[in-house]
Order: structure tokens, then sequence, then C-alpha cells
């Protein structure tokens, strides 16, 4: 497959952890004005890089190839019944409860358009663009959906962890945060970021404010059209600091979508299981279960309001390889959570998995596309017009039969 990628994850030049910069110097955080956010539901994706293995997290024990092709991985700890045909793995029995309140869900068989190189940078970008083969990467699905809010503003969207994220990148003004940032710019920073970016029109008055800022903030002084964001921001950061790196993302996110945020995306690594998956995929899992746990705390009565979407690049095989690992596949698994949706189901169709039924005699075959998930929470949740979902958000996706995911 080849496309263009104008803003692939390998050429975002502009980090601030790269550069040694902070928050301060950050694009993303501009002198736009606040307007009223849109509505009162609100989603988080959750990108979980690494591609998670959805056979091993949703397995289908009733399948009777499952069995075979995962001897060592389909043993050990009794996983948890969802149904007759799928069991929950172990290492996610704190969320198990949600299942049976109808505020945990999945959808299997899925994948994005992405095909055959299983790429991890490729298969990201494309996750996170929300486009099919050829599509030019310029922005983000996310991005272009607060694109077609009404009165959305600085803080409709947050950003959150340490890495930029493409699926909120876009004309649209987002803001963002990392945790334990300092909102400092050493002169070499910024001599750095002038050489490289000074006659970049998109980056030079960012540049600009973003030292302009830290100068003033280092002599403790006034900074009109910030302090508004900058104040909360902080004060959110402070009561977020608390806990390990996810707890503080999801914590400093529900923090904000208590307030006037109504969308957020984070990240969660370690999902790339080529070898010992028994035991990286379960510390991956737990990650998981404490950001879905720590939101549904944090979130408090907004939780019945809250859609929570964790999704993948692509899956994993469907045998185990030789080190007790799986390797990059196809179709995979992704995971739906608050009480916004309609839980206590697998959604999607299952394809099998005897050795006609594989996609190319090794992966699960897609039977849906991860961005029809999408689609339809962004129509339950925001109103989102199929037109909208096809044309703006998600270029080319088929609208004509959305899966009924939202309550």
């Amino acid at each position: 497959m080849t496309h263009q990628s104008n803003l692939s994850r390998r050429r975002f030049l502009l980090k601030s952890g790269a550069l040694g910069c902070s928050l301060a110097a950050s694009p993303l955080l501009t002198p736009v004005s606040l307007a009223a956010t849109p509505g009162d539901n609100r989603l988080v994706v959750i990108l979980l890089r690494g591609a998670m293995d959805g056979l091993d997290v949703v397995r289908p024990v009733g399948d009777p190839e499952y069995g075979w092709l995962r001897p060592g991985l389909s043993g050990g700890a009794n996983p948890l019944p969802l149904s007759n045909f799928f069991a929950l793995h172990p290492a996610l029995k704190d969320l198990h409860p949600l299942w049976a309140k109808g505020e945990l869900g999945f959808a299997h068989a899925v994948s994005t358009p992405y095909r055959d190189k299983r790429s991890h940078f490729d298969g990201q970008d494309l996750l996170e663009a929300g486009i099919g083969p050829g599509g030019s990467i310029r922005d983000g699905w996310l991005n272009r959906l607060v694109q077609t809010l009404p009165n959305a503003g600085l803080r409709t969207a947050f950003a959150v962890g340490r890495e930029d994220l493409l699926i909120l990148h876009g004309d649209a003004p987002v803001s963002g945060w990392a945790p334990d940032t300092v909102l400092t710019l050493s002169p070499q920073s910024r001599l750095l970021l002038e050489r490289m970016y000074g006659d970049a029109p998109m980056f030079s008055t960012s540049i600009r404010q973003a030292a302009d800022l830290a100068e003033t903030l280092d002599a403790g002084g006034p900074v009109e059209g910030y302090e508004d964001v900058l104040q909360a921001t902080m004060q959110s950061m402070q009561s977020a600091g608390k806990g390990n790196g996810v707890e503080k993302i999801a914590a400093f996110t529900a923090q904000r979508l208590r307030e006037e945020t109504r969308i957020a995306s984070f990240s969660i690594t370690g999902w790339d299981t080529h070898n010992n998956q028994k035991n990286t995929l379960s510390r991956a899992l737990t990650d998981l279960q404490r950001a879905i746990l720590t939101l549904r705390d944090g979130l408090g009565p907004v939780w019945e309001k809250t859609a929570i979407l964790a999704v993948t690049e692509f899956g994993r095989t469907a045998r185990e390889n030789g080190s007790g690992g799986t390797d990059h596949g196809t179709g995979g698994a992704m995971l739906m959570s608050g009480g916004a949706l309609k839980g206590g189901k697998v959604f999607g169709q299952w394809p099998g998995l005897g050795d006609g039924d594989l996609y190319q005699g090794r992966d699960l075959m897609p039977t849906g596309d991860v961005r029809a998930y999408a689609a339809a929470a962004l129509a339950g949740m925001f109103g989102s017009s199929r037109a909208s979902l096809r044309s703006d958000i998600f270029p080319g996706l088929d609208t004509g039969n959305l899966p009924n995911i939202v309550l």
C-alpha cells in the first residue's frame, strides 16, 4: 500500500520532549479565545500503540481452533466469561464488573483499511488520520470532528501525554498537557527553535509567543490572554500529580472532562508482544485497566455521559510464535467503555480461525472497520451526520450500516 504522509509520525520535528522544551513551546498552546463547549457528552480515545493482541484480550474460547493455534497462550489463569463463546483476559478482572453493568464492550475482527505491510508507523498514522488506502495524511479524525462542532474552542479537545498526537492535529484549536512538565525554555532551546523553524510561517509565531511566555513566567509577570488556560492547566497538573504516568494522565483527563472539555485522547504503549506475551500483555492491560477505572472514578456523574474507545493499529497473528508471543497481524479487537455505551456485548461478525478463514493464512480476518465504530460513537454522542462522517471525518467510509453502540 502506498500513501502520501505529509505528517508522518517519523517526521514530527517540533516535539517538546525531543527539544528539551516545555508546554510553553508547543504550538498547541495558542492565544485562542475560549468558547462555550458543544453538548454535554464526552469522548475519550485511547491509542494502544504496538498492536494489541485482540485474540488474547477477548478470547474466542468457543472456536475449536483457538486452543490448537495457541497452546501456550490459551492456558494458565482462567479467563473471565463474557458469553458462551468469548472470555476476557484475567488481567482485566477489575473491569469485568463493568461488563455486567453494560459499561464495557468490545468489537472483534476489526481493523483499519491498512493491509499487508504491518508497519507500526504506517498503521498508527492511518488509524489516527482515519483514512483509507491512498489518502493523504494531513490531520487527525478527532480534529476534523472538532471542526464540525458548533462553538468549539481551545478547551473543547485535549491531547494528553508527552507525545504529539496526529489524531488531534489539524486546523481546529486544541489544548495539550503532559505530566511533570516544567514551563521553562532555555536560551539554547530558543536559539535552536528559531534557527530550525524561524523561517517557517506555521511555527515562527508560536515560537516567539512561547519564548515570550516562558520569559514572562520566569520573571513572575502577567501574561495577557494566557493566564486563564495556564492557570487551569497548572491546577490540574498539581491535582493529577499522584500515581503512575497512566493514572496521572487519566486523572487529568477526567478533571478536564468534568469542566469544559468534551473530547480527549492519549496513548498507552507496551502492546508489541513478540516475546513473553503472557507477562508483557498483562502489564499493558493493567495500565489500560487503571486508566479506565481512574477515568470512571474521576468523572463521577459525568461517567454516564462518557464513551471511551480504546483502539490499536492492527491485530496479531492467530498462531503463537516460538518465543511465547505473536507477530504483527491484521484483524484485532477494540475496547469500549463508559456509561453512554451499550456494553455487555462483543460486537462484530466472527470469521472463524480455520485455515480457510484466516487472512493470508495467518491473521484474523477483518470483518469490520474500526472507523465504523468510531463513526457510530460520533453520531450518537455529537449528532454527526452520516454525510459529514463519510466526507469530512472519515473520508470514503461506508456509513450505510453503522453499529448501534450508543444508548
